[in-house]
């Protein structure tokens, strides 16, 4: 990252109270959590609510990801999660369908544009696919590893993974609401409601 990127500015308030009710909501499910108020907001946070809401007038929680990387357990954080969809809260999975830092802003072989293509098909196809039962979605996200390409798209998981904590909080079918080239690579952007 530049470092002009590190001199952005996005003076959004947190919310105490609330981040403690995550944090129990995440405990009573198994899940171990912790409060960290010292630690800034990841450009994963300000950078897209930066875009939607430029005049940070709206509280922010951020979370981090568990740090085992484990598909089936940021599935369960949803889940923990799912209750506040009832209760007017965005929950905001920042990251990239396609995050593969060394294969950015370099010509890529027509193998590896087939497996970019292969995973993103294969991402909007488990996503979107109203064949697909809860469960049936749920197993594929969790075996995401299993995708065509999936370890040259995402050689860690990280960017991956807040996908499945919206579908965890969601558990249905998402809508594709973004399909293009970022930095000459093919992704995509889903949305639950």
């Amino acid at each position: 990252m530049t470092d002009e990127a590190y001199e952005i500015k996005y003076p959004v308030d947190g919310d105490t109270p609330f981040a403690s009710k995550i944090c129990n909501l995440l405990q009573d499910h198994g899940i171990k959590a912790k409060l960290d108020s010292q630690r800034g907001l990841d450009h994963g946070v300000f950078v897209p609510l930066k875009i939607m809401y430029p005049d940070a007038d709206i509280p922010c929680v951020q979370m981090s990801l568990i740090n085992t990387l484990d598909p089936e357990a940021h599935i369960e954080m949803g889940r923990a999660l799912s209750t506040l969809r009832s209760q007017n809260v965005l929950i905001l999975g920042s990251g990239l369908s396609f995050h593969n830092m060394k294969a950015f802003g370099h010509r890529a072989t027509e193998s590896q544009d087939k497996g970019n293509l292969a995973f993103e098909q294969w991402l909007i196809e488990t996503c979107t696919s109203e064949d697909l039962s809860s469960n049936e979605r749920r197993k594929k996200l969790a075996q995401w590893a299993d995708a065509p390409s999936a370890r040259y798209c995402h050689p860690r998981e990280e960017h991956l993974l807040p996908l499945h904590v919206c579908f965890g909080v969601a558990g249905t079918t998402a809508k594709l609401v973004f399909e293009g080239d970022f930095i000459g690579k093919k992704t995509s952007g889903f949305l639950w409601e």
